[in-house]
């Protein structure tokens, strides 16, 4: 007697004749190790489903795409000059992608238990379903909270006041990164975390790909409230998971990117809010940044051990200050050197 689940791939069968249920889509900037574990981990994980893996390589100079040419050579591989970002390197992909769902992958990822053929299982019962995130861990297996809610300014104010670490199971000061959630069950949310995107086909034809003025941070925020606009959902789902190790890429030039999140914000409040809304988050990150500055400085002056990180995080808010000042918020996320 067949099961519900077999009956349900039969159907997956059916649809899929000749056809790839799902693209894996990796962007890497100097990840090689990194990006090697997780190929590995999709080719021993990924379950009983047809896929293709698309991995974009953003001028690496780590040798990741000889590695991916030569260990991994059913993985197609894209290697771009110039570090074009994460938006930008994932929509080279969709472009070339031939599967009925897309997955955004992170290359610092580990696929676990047939996560990818389980999310695509669910996918296939909910129609009405842009994006869909599943459970993520840290390494030690401890939960990594994902999935949050759009930028706004009494997010903001609520974030920069740290109250939702005081009190992460209160409601309204968790509610941005709704910390009080478990992540143990089906819901709908506004964010899905870019780390895991599996997204539908038809969802990007109606509301178009990633908007590439996001260079990192903050475009599956904009996409998610995109797909939104447009009637579709955006669900976290329990039953698959992954390890992330967050962060991999971006470490090695965190005080940029550091400003270059903050910037992400305030560029989707801009095109998503009123005017009024987008000054009022400039003024609010210029004051987040205003304030740390002596605290940082006196850290600085105080501590031998960890004198070079407090340095380096008075910096960034010297640096928050003077871009917000002179060019407004987006020019916190348009001065990055790679």
């Amino acid at each position: 007697m067949r099961t519900p689940k077999d009956r349900q791939r039969s159907h997956r069968t059916k649809i899929s004749v000749n056809m790839i249920d799902v693209t894996i889509i990796i962007v890497n900037w100097n990840t090689k190790d990194l990006l090697h574990n997780c190929l590995k981990s999709i080719d021993e994980q990924a379950g009983a489903i047809e896929y293709e893996v698309i991995v974009i390589d953003n001028a690496s100079t780590d040798g990741s795409a000889a590695m991916v040419r030569s260990q991994f050579p059913n993985a197609r591989v894209i290697s771009n000059d110039t570090n074009r970002g994460f938006a930008a390197a994932n929509n080279q992909g969709m472009a070339i992608a031939q599967g009925r769902y897309v997955l955004l992958l992170n290359s610092d990822t580990i696929v676990l238990n047939n996560a990818i053929e389980k999310t695509v299982d669910f996918a296939d019962t909910t129609h009405d379903t842009a994006v869909i995130g599943c459970r993520v861990l840290n390494p030690d297996r401890s939960l990594q909270p994902t999935c949050f809610m759009y930028p706004s300014i009494l997010n903001m104010i609520l974030s920069s006041s740290y109250l939702y670490k005081l009190f992460p199971n209160n409601r309204f000061f968790g509610r941005e990164r709704m910390t009080w959630w478990g992540r143990s069950d089906v819901r709908e949310v506004d964010v899905v975390t870019g780390c895991f995107m599996l997204v539908r086909r038809e969802a990007i034809k109606q509301a178009g790909m990633m908007d590439e003025d996001f260079f990192m941070y903050g475009e599956e925020t904009d996409w998610c409230y995109r797909f939104k606009k447009t009637g579709w959902k955006n669900i976290f789902m329990p039953d698959a998971e992954i390890i992330h190790l967050g962060g991999q890429s971006s470490r090695k030039i965190a005080v940029e990117m550091s400003l270059q999140l903050r910037g992400s914000i305030l560029y989707f409040i801009g095109k998503h809010k009123s005017r009024l809304e987008y000054v009022l988050a400039c003024f609010l990150v210029w004051l987040f940044f205003v304030v740390r500055i002596p605290i940082w400085f006196l850290k600085y002056l105080l501590s031998i051990k960890k004198r070079k990180y407090n340095y380096q995080r008075m910096m960034i808010c010297v640096k928050g200050v003077c871009r917000i000042t002179v060019g407004g918020g987006k020019s916190l996320c348009t001065q990055i050197n790679w």
